[in-house]
């Protein structure tokens, strides 16, 4: 018999063409990846949120019973930054508020995973410590040690709520963008309020201090500042890949400037200078809206008064508006020389740091008791005598043994950041910013809760208003493990 001959049809010549074509790809993709690899696109979203609270709520950030709000000079907002390598995405969320508990954040960190499934390392929510707003401390038991359930009010509920909405609502503004930084330097403005006094000064305990806090302009008995500034002004700018501006995130370790009427709301400086950068950027009425962000550095012992100098004169919110522009003016300098990039490399780490509750001693807790029966006619020895007795009998019932607190580590490029739930004083910052892996670095405050101050084991033997038991609650050598805990967390994410 002959040979026969099998031709393929139509069909059949299409199917072995693809699949010869489909076989050949895999064959290249094997030896050359690389060449079918998608190439990752950086994105940026940005949104503000508005958390003002209602009117007759008490505004707490200074001693005494909070004086209900009967003004609101500017609204108080969330201000929310998103960012995405294509891999990993990164949350900033400051909000215009002197300390927001770690429940109120806890919280809005549930609706943000539960709506966007961003992991909660990946989350940073801080307060910019503005002293003109409400009470987020919220309770629960890592603050006071009771084993009840965490308990908002209306305004922490809220507040959580909204600070979850503007993080949807960045986003939803994500677009192809590009990312730089800079760091500039306004040292006029920070000052540290700590000083050493050539005579011992009473505290509230009856003890001798050699610190004292805002120790009065031109007093006779000033000695040198106990411990130093940081006149850094550090910056991250996203624009779009036209160049428009979308977002820029600052930090500057100034505590706040006041200069509010008591009873007035106001977001400080931290909100005025939001407001300016937009008009130096020549950004008003973009769609999205461009969000400028002020974040609170190392500041627990900084603020912007020059006590070696006479006091002038300054109208409500006029030395507010006069740091905001002068450090928006800093930052539009160096942002015009920053060169922004097409793709950096985000990651973030967070660990969860045990630390010793101080508790007072049995001398302590009598003093108190006898500060709070003595008759009225008795004058005291200190102002403040009555209020922190109060706090130590509190402190015996309710404080827990323990905190963990939660420590955070970002990087953006080259650029990292630290984040600590504490008002964190200057040289703590420095050392970080020192020892970090990346440069630059900087760290902001008040980040995922809020434990009050936090002085070093030196500044601990100084004594001063931040050392105080009651100011200060955390054992001595908090700083030592945070520091060496922030460290680790940068080292893996390097």
């Amino acid at each position: 018999m002959g040979a026969t001959t099998h031709r393929l049809g139509y069909g059949s010549r299409t199917a072995f063409c693809f699949l010869s074509l489909f076989l050949g790809c895999c064959g290249l993709f094997c030896f050359f990846p690389g060449v079918f690899a998608q190439t990752p696109v950086f994105r940026a979203g940005a949104a503000t949120v508005n958390i003002t609270p209602k009117l007759g709520s008490g505004i707490v950030g200074n001693f005494g019973n909070p004086p209900p709000a009967a003004h609101i000079h500017d609204e108080l907002h969330a201000r929310c930054l998103a960012l995405d390598d294509g891999t990993t995405r990164l949350i900033f969320v400051i909000a215009d508020n002197v300390g927001i508990s770690q429940e109120v954040f806890d919280e809005a960190k549930r609706f943000i995973y539960k709506e966007t499934y961003t992991p909660r390392e990946h989350v940073l929510l801080a307060a910019n410590h503005t002293h003109s707003a409400v009470s987020a401390g919220g309770r629960g038991k890592k603050r006071t040690g009771s084993n009840e359930p965490v308990e908002l009010n209306e305004y922490h509920s809220f507040l959580a709520r909204r600070i979850a909405d503007g993080v949807r609502m960045a986003i939803n503004n994500l677009e192809p963008a590009r990312i730089g930084w800079g760091v500039g330097r306004v040292p006029q403005h920070v000052f540290n309020r700590r000083w050493k006094m050539k005579s011992p000064v009473l505290n509230p305990f009856g003890e001798k201090d050699q610190a004292r806090m805002n120790p009065g302009r031109l007093n006779p008995d000033l000695l040198e500042p106990a411990g130093p500034t940081d006149p850094g002004v550090s910056f991250i700018s996203v624009q779009s890949r036209e160049g428009r501006p979308l977002a820029l995130l600052a930090n500057y370790s100034l505590h706040y400037v006041g200069g509010v009427p008591d009873n007035h709301i106001s977001g400080d400086y931290f909100a005025a200078f939001a407001d300016r950068i937009q008009e130096l950027l020549k950004a008003d009425r973009q769609d999205p809206p461009f969000v400028g962000i002020m974040s609170n550095g190392t500041s627990g012992d900084v603020n912007n008064i020059d006590v070696k100098s006479p006091e002038p004169s300054y109208k409500p919110y006029e030395k507010i508006r006069i740091v905001a522009n002068d450090v928006a003016q800093e930052v539009l300098k160096v942002y015009k020389t920053v060169q922004h990039k097409d793709w950096v490399k985000l990651g973030a780490a967070q660990s969860e740091l045990p630390l010793q509750v101080r508790k007072p001693t049995k001398e302590m807790i009598a003093r108190a008791e006898r500060v709070l029966t003595r008759p009225d006619t008795v004058k005291p020895a200190h102002g403040l005598e009555a209020t922190y007795a109060r706090w130590m009998l509190q402190a015996e019932e309710r404080w827990p043994d323990q905190v963990d607190i939660i420590l955070q580590a970002f990087r953006i490029g080259d650029l990292g950041i630290a984040a600590i739930p504490f008002e964190v004083f200057a040289e703590t910052g420095l050392e970080l910013k020192a020892r970090s892996p990346f440069k630059p670095s900087f760290t902001i405050e008040l980040a995922n809760g809020s434990y009050g101050y936090l002085p070093t084991p030196e500044q601990h033997q100084l004594g001063g208003y931040e050392t105080w038991l009651g100011s200060n609650m955390v054992e001595k050598q908090a700083t030592r493990k945070i520091v060496a805990e922030l460290l680790k967390l940068f080292e893996k994410i390097k």
